[in-house]
């Protein structure tokens, strides 16, 4: 594994707490969509790198990250002044259990994240291969206010502007947890009331038909994975196929 060095061709500021930026794509970096790569600055003669799920997919020609701000983060504090030219390093060898090869056929997929934690998922969506495997892909994101929901506009029409590839298949559901909005709660209250599923207008989830990845903080994936025992899924991980796969690894500040 080596440290690779890229530039940054793109940056755009959602909101005070959240950012993405595109860079090169050198052409031996390889991988899945879903997996990420550790990733950052040099600062002070020191190499400072944080877990970073690659956000676009890898048959793009270019690599886009989502990132959070924290104004005293070690690396954070410094990557969210990244402006067009600056160079970004990178591992040239990427990671993670958010692979579609790791789940068992199945007919829907639910994506389900909080935050940052859409990044992945970003480019399984983007991914014509996620829908050649099953009949619904379900991507659902929760944060506290309005201005956190990146990509909103781009996912609400992703369905009709992407239909060649996603086939009538995807569907957004967002939620709220600390403002006004239609759809208020965590996930995890959608999904133990059982209110999710006629919200989508889908089937009621069944462990041993339907898929589930999860992204986001640690709450939420103790949540759902919780949730998901309980009615019988089994996770998986790169060894062994399951209903379900959680990524553990952590963009931290």
């Amino acid at each position: 594994m080596a440290i690779i060095t890229e530039k940054v061709i793109e940056t755009k500021h959602w909101s005070d707490k959240t950012f993405t930026f595109k860079t090169t794509r050198k052409p031996g970096m390889r991988f899945k969509n879903g997996e990420f790569v550790m990733m950052g600055l040099t600062h002070e003669g020191k190499n400072i790198l944080r877990a970073y799920s690659v956000a676009s997919a890898n048959h793009e020609e270019h690599l886009e990250w989502l990132s959070i701000k924290v104004q005293d983060g070690e690396l954070t504090s410094k990557l969210q002044n990244l402006e067009v030219g600056d160079e970004v390093i990178m591992n040239d060898k990427a990671t993670g259990t958010l692979v579609i090869d790791y789940l068992l056929p199945g007919r829907n997929l639910y994506l389900v994240s909080t935050g940052t934690g859409l990044a992945p998922f970003l480019s399984i969506i983007n991914d014509p291969e996620t829908y050649e495997n099953f009949d619904k892909v379900i991507l659902t994101h929760t944060v506290q206010h309005p201005d956190e929901l990146v990509y909103r506009e781009e996912l609400e029409f992703f369905n009709t502007e992407k239909e060649f590839f996603t086939l009538g298949k995807f569907q957004y559901f967002n939620t709220l947890t600390k403002a006004d909005w239609p759809r208020q709660g965590r996930i995890t209250k959608w999904l133990r009331e059982g209110t999710l599923w006629p919200a989508l207008g889908t089937e009621t989830f069944d462990s041993k038909l339907d898929r589930v990845m999860i992204c986001g903080s640690m709450g939420l994936n103790e949540d759902v994975t919780g949730w998901l025992e309980s009615v019988g899924a089994k996770e998986g991980n790169t060894s062994i196929q399951g209903e379900y796969v959680v990524e553990k690894a952590f963009v931290t500040k």
